[in-house]
């Protein structure tokens, strides 16, 4: 569960290493967001291999989508899987990922539901 103020991994390669949430989007009021929500982030932290061929800036405000939480996923056939870190891969405004490759695990649900050109 991410809220305000939790710091996550980027799991993509925009440039950016770490963000802070800024806002939970999708309602009046939510606090929480899990798999799958989208975001409002900063970026705090850049990559130094990346610093000059970066396509975000340090301080830049986007939006993310979460891609991996500490907290458990329960399917609907039962089982449950989790995951080691929190982290998310940045879009911008039309929902199109930034970066060009996901780095590490991301659920299956995401290319069963085809929403995102995440996966």
């Amino acid at each position: 569960m991410i809220q305000q103020e939790t710091i996550l991994k980027v799991a993509d390669n925009s440039g950016a290493k770490t963000v802070k949430c800024i806002k939970v989007l999708g309602g009046f009021k939510k606090r929480y967001a899990g798999l799958g929500d989208i975001i409002v982030i900063s970026v705090q932290q850049l990559r130094n291999k990346s610093k000059s061929t970066s396509k975000v800036l340090k301080g830049g405000v986007f939006r993310a989508l979460v891609v991996r939480t500490k907290k458990r996923y329960k399917k609907r056939d039962g089982s449950v899987f989790l995951l080691e870190e929190n982290a998310v891969a940045l879009i911008n405004k039309q929902g199109n990922p930034i970066g060009t490759r996901i780095l590490g695990p991301v659920p299956k649900s995401f290319k069963e539901k085809k929403i995102y050109k995440i996966c």
